[in-house]
């Protein structure tokens, strides 16, 4: 086995490099696991759900979520408007990594 160096690795090559730059942020987890839970959500029902986080902020989130295909927008044209999100099958694959910190929260919590 041969032993390796850090001084030569390099995280931003890395898979977990990759996960972490779709997922990290405030509240792009807290998406994510929203509509993990309750499937196809409206906008203003993951407002609610995450109290904490303004129009402006969710509005962004989602659409940056849905650039990474991850979350799907579903627009339904009517009045007033209709919009539904949902996960994507590639937003889907992330549900055991979700689930598996789930369970570790509830393990190690004081």
């Amino acid at each position: 086995m041969q032993l390796k160096c850090i001084g030569e690795a390099s995280l931003e090559d890395t898979g977990f490099n990759y996960t972490m730059s779709l997922i990290q942020g405030k509240y792009k987890m807290f998406i994510l696991y929203a509509l993990m839970d309750f499937g196809v959500v409206r906008f203003n029902e993951l407002k609610r759900y995450i109290k904490t986080i303004s129009y402006k902020t969710l509005s962004v989130t989602l659409k940056e979520l849905e650039a990474d295909g991850l979350v799907h927008r579903e627009e339904y044209p009517q009045i007033p408007p209709k919009v539904e999100y949902s996960l994507t099958p590639r937003g889907r694959s992330l549900i055991p990594i979700l689930d598996s910190m789930c369970e570790w929260g509830e393990r190690h919590r004081l």
